[in-house]
């Protein structure tokens, strides 16, 4: 299929702003993937139940994603020069704050809002990178917004030992409030360099093998396309399993009776599950992004979670031992990370670049969505009496998005950026 593209030269720069965004993105990672280190110490600090702290965890996933869209209509407004940095600036200022309320809660109430403040912050950021990514880098929009999200999936890796380490030797609170402030200070230096491509930086046109919108749909049309709604649908349903093994790992583990077991160099099978998992999940994003952009976006998908449905299979059936567990989550974590590469790669594809931060924050929304499903998890497990029944629906969740992609979005998605393409040439 022909694509309608600017013309190729060089951009100056956009190298650059590619990796402070992936600087921004690992420096609130932890927010969402280390969390799980604090939910027994908090439990065992309080009182709470698991169930009700995992609600904090729902809450700043919520607000994460759902409010992004206003950041990313912000973002747009305020344009490619003061917009990315302002939003990046404010986000890691919430970020910090939300984490030192978290160190000093003693309600449920505030660390509910320690979440909900963190989340919005943290969803700022998000959504300015992954926006900034796909506007410099049309020509390869899957590998940059991978590398991108690739941050945020990775970058946990580099803090989960020493929080660990932190919470063992000075208690949860002090790990709280040291890393949110010190995270909070380096967002603020990074958005003093960031920005997005304005009006004299053209981009390289995208590979003639990728289907691309010729002109940009803004939010309200995007909102009315059926093709929005079934990408929505698709990352709530993949969103939600990847969520439970995110938020889930330490309780699972502990059920399976491995999650202390001292197994390489003296680190549990937790932390060396909680390090592997960060580091593919990272790796994962930018791997199928590359790969989405030289098959395809739903041929991708189809890979993807075909892998993600026999990893979850493979964590019910052979997790119970150490390097089981370890190595099956771990090919969870892979093959779940790509989503945050691949749905707002295909978002920018279908609906254009123009209004890109804003429309791949409305599909991040699903995110949202997808997390409170995450304490039905423990709902389910209560019933049956055993994880298995949850990881396998995880897994069948992710057959049906594997036949969603091959046999419903590729057809619809390529006949709306067929019609488009003769309405513009009609037009012009």
């Amino acid at each position: 299929m022909p694509v309608v593209g600017p013309a190729s030269c060089r951009l100056p720069g956009r190298w650059l702003q590619l990796w402070l965004g992936v600087l921004c993105m690992a420096l609130i990672a932890n927010l969402q993937y280390a969390w799980t280190l604090f939910v027994d110490p908090i439990h065992a600090a309080h009182g709470w139940s698991l169930a009700e702290i995992q609600w904090a965890f729902s809450i700043f996933i919520a607000t994460e994603t759902w409010l992004t869209p206003a950041a990313g209509a912000i973002v747009d407004r305020l344009g490619p020069r003061r917009g990315p940095g302002l939003a990046i600036a404010v986000g890691g200022v919430l970020v910090g704050l939300g984490w030192v309320i978290n160190a000093f809660a003693d309600s449920l109430a505030l660390l509910y809002a320690g979440a909900a403040i963190s989340g919005t912050g943290a969803g700022a950021i998000y959504a300015t990178c992954v926006g900034n990514a796909v506007k410099w880098f049309p020509d390869r929009r899957g590998l940059a917004v991978g590398l991108t999200a690739g941050g945020f999936g990775a970058g946990a890796a580099l803090t989960v030992i020493p929080i660990r380490m932190t919470i063992a030797a000075a208690g949860y609170e002090r790990a709280f409030l040291w890393f949110g402030v010190g995270q909070a200070v380096i967002l603020v230096a990074a958005a003093l360099l960031l920005h997005g491509p304005d009006g004299s930086n053209r981009a390289p046109p995208a590979s003639s093998r990728l289907p691309q919108a010729a002109g940009s749909l803004t939010s309200t049309q995007m909102l009315r396309s059926p093709v929005f709604w079934l990408l929505y649908m698709m990352f709530v349903c993949v969103s939600a399993s990847g969520l439970m093994a995110t938020a889930q790992l330490g309780p699972i583990g502990k059920d399976f009776g491995v999650s202390t077991t001292a197994i390489f160099f003296g680190a549990s099978t937790l932390s060396m599950a909680l390090v592997v998992d960060n580091v593919l999940n990272g790796a994962a994003r930018p791997a199928f992004g590359a790969l989405s952009d030289r098959i395809g976006r739903e041929a991708t998908m189809a890979v993807a979670f075909s892998l993600g449905a026999v990893s979850y299979w493979l964590l019910a059936v052979a997790g119970q031992t150490p390097w089981g567990f370890v190595i099956c989550a771990g090919l969870i974590f892979f093959t779940w990370g790509e989503i945050f590469s691949l749905f707002p790669s295909t978002c920018a594809d279908t609906f254009g670049p123009r209004y890109a931060t804003a429309n791949a924050s409305l599909l991040y929304t699903a995110k949202g969505t997808s997390a409170f499903l995450v304490p039905l998890a423990n709902v389910l497990k209560s019933a049956t009496g055993t994880w298995e029944t949850v990881l396998l629906l995880a897994a069948g969740a992710n057959v049906a998005v594997v036949l969603l992609a091959l046999f419903v979005l590729r057809p619809l998605r390529r006949s709306q950026i067929r019609r488009r393409l003769l309405a513009e040439a009609s037009a012009g």
